[in-house]
């Protein structure tokens, strides 16, 4: 469970790995080669297990990086093939970095970036989510620690600062984010700024989850196109 809700079910997480998975096709279509996964940030993990799950025979290793990991978590993972760990490992070649919704919880992002290209090997790619525009901020980023929410051009300065080749760079959820942003603004209006007791994300009814699953999914299909807005932006590409 994460933020109240079954990522193998919620149509948010279900719709947002769409994209991962075919960038990560491509990539294996292009290396021809084993790839490490770390995840950056993974907290549960879902993302990289859903990877190494639809993926094993092309995956070297799955690397889950999340400072907020017992070391009791550390000990029991260490000789499985998804392994948790404090901090990335240094040298690692052959590997694709994914950060999904990581960067805005982190106060100096740039910092960051820094020391994830210091530590990883040859040959690195990286995959990144972010929430987009800061005119859909409300208390559900309060909620969650955001420091911020990110455009295409932020994003894209934050990469290319830290000598980062972009292949793509695009939004997601674009159709619902009309709504979410008028529903934010109606309630900016009339709350504070201060954390609420939960955030936006909550189970469905199932009918309800699953039209919204459906079509977001569909909508990725043209994603790489839209460079105009939506609810999340996304960066792919190299870090070395």
């Amino acid at each position: 469970m994460e933020s109240g809700v079954d990522q193998s079910t919620h149509w948010y997480y279900q719709s947002k790995k769409v994209p991962l998975f075919r960038y990560f096709k491509q990539l294996l279509k292009e290396q021809n080669k084993k790839m490490t996964v770390i995840d950056f940030g993974s907290g549960s993990g879902f993302f990289a297990y859903e990877l190494w799950e639809a993926f094993p025979e092309h995956i070297e290793d799955v690397l889950l990086i999340d400072i907020g990991y017992s070391e009791d978590e550390l000990e029991e993972t260490k000789s499985l093939p998804v392994k948790k760990l404090h901090y990335i490992p240094e040298g690692i070649d052959d590997c694709v970095v994914i950060m999904m919704d990581v960067l805005e919880h982190i106060e100096n992002d740039d910092a960051i970036i820094k020391d994830i290209k210091r530590r990883v090997g040859n040959n690195a790619h990286y995959f990144i989510t972010v929430p987009a525009f800061m005119s859909v901020w409300s208390t559900h980023d309060v909620y969650l620690g955001h420091f911020r929410r990110y455009t295409i051009p932020m994003l894209s300065k934050l990469m290319s600062n830290n000598e980062c080749t972009i292949s793509q760079r695009y939004y997601i959820f674009a159709s619902i984010f009309p709504l979410v942003w008028l529903v934010r603004r109606l309630k900016r209006s009339n709350e504070t700024m201060e954390a609420p007791e939960s955030s936006d994300m909550a189970p469905l009814p199932g009918p309800v989850n699953w039209l919204l699953r459906q079509y977001n999914s569909f909508e990725m299909n043209f994603r790489k196109m839209n460079k105009l807005f939506g609810l999340t932006c996304v960066a792919e590409g190299k870090l070395n």
